[in-house]
């Protein structure tokens, strides 16, 4: 049971965080505010730029910096594909982001540079192949979603339990659990798998701190488990909440709609619109397949304290049966 002692964690020790536990970088719901709480708390609160120009990303860095007391990393979540990247990596850069996690594209790109500045670098990896290149590439962790994760998603549709076992068992370097995490149990069943810490997103979605529109999170907590679907395969798959936006999706495959027809159906700023701004059925909502057993809207903190409160109590109970 050594592995669950947090003072010999290999997440903990590499990205200098009290808890193993990674609030994901969702765009539209993740700016300085809950990245801040996450980390101030002793896990690790993340920006995602994926939703940020480069002035906003740097003003968003600066805020939770002014913030944060030292020793009290944050990290900023940059989706390599994104128009931006390059400013991106300049804003990063120069203000000293502590910690960037990778995704949507190929690590080799940024990682060095990121390295020879000190910054730690995760990387988000679908499947053993993605892992182990992101390991080739020199990144010092690599995050193992699985396909029941909101937002953008991998092609080959591996589930959490699949994938984390063996992504463990491929890599040297450290592993980190995403999809489907939500609470306790869920932390200590991807410890079990192999991981070495968990990433939690769809949860914070629903904080008071998160900076998704309340009529989204209102729709998420009324939600029934049935309520996403991974999407959209033919451009990017994305996992959705159905709304009326969806039911169009549905509708031009039923047409047999090509490639450019779904472009031109998904138009540009569905996300912002729906997550944001809160328009539930014009709006693309972004959400993982926990959306479902989601209930409540609660500050960044108390998640964070039910998550290890629950993850305790499991662990105790592990303990007294070995005895």
């Amino acid at each position: 049971m050594n592995k669950w002692n947090f003072k010999e964690n290999r997440i903990c020790e590499l990205l200098g965080i009290q808890f193993p536990i990674i609030q994901a970088g969702m765009v539209w719901c993740s700016g300085w505010k809950l990245a801040f709480e996450v980390s101030d708390y002793g896990a690790l609160g993340t920006i995602g730029a994926g939703s940020m120009t480069p002035d906003v990303l740097k003003e968003h860095i600066q805020k939770i910096k002014s913030f944060l007391g030292k020793g009290k990393p944050f990290a900023v979540n940059l989706p390599l594909l994104y128009s931006h990247i390059h400013e991106h990596i300049q804003v990063v850069i120069e203000n000293e982001v502590p910690i960037v996690i990778t995704s949507a594209g190929n690590p080799k790109t940024w990682t060095g540079i990121l390295k020879e500045r000190g910054i730690k670098v995760l990387h988000v990896v679908s499947s053993v192949k993605f892992a182990k290149k992101a390991e080739e590439a020199g990144v010092d962790a690599v995050i193992a979603e699985g396909f029941e994760a909101g937002g953008h998603n991998g092609r080959e549709e591996l589930t959490t339990m699949v994938l984390v076992p063996a992504v463990s068992e491929a890599c040297q370097i450290p592993v980190v659990a995403a999809g489907g995490i939500r609470n306790g149990k869920g932390m200590f069943a991807a410890l079990a798998l192999g991981a070495d810490a968990v990433q939690v997103g769809s949860r914070f979605v629903c904080s008071l701190e998160s900076s998704a529109h309340e009529n989204f999170k209102k729709y998420i907590i009324q939600s029934p488990e049935d309520a996403t679907q991974l999407t959209l395969k033919e451009l990017t798959p994305v996992r959705l909440l159905k709304n009326d936006f969806y039911i169009k999706i549905q509708e031009f495959y039923s047409k047999c709609a090509d490639i450019q027809e779904l472009k031109t159906l998904l138009g540009k700023g569905r996300s912002k619109l729906g997550m944001f701004e809160g328009n539930l059925s014009e709006g693309e909502l972004e959400i993982g397949q926990v959306a479902g057993y989601l209930n409540d809207i609660l500050p960044a903190k108390t998640i964070l304290q039910n998550i290890l409160d629950e993850f305790q109590e499991i662990k105790n109970m592990v303990l007294n049966s070995e005895r």
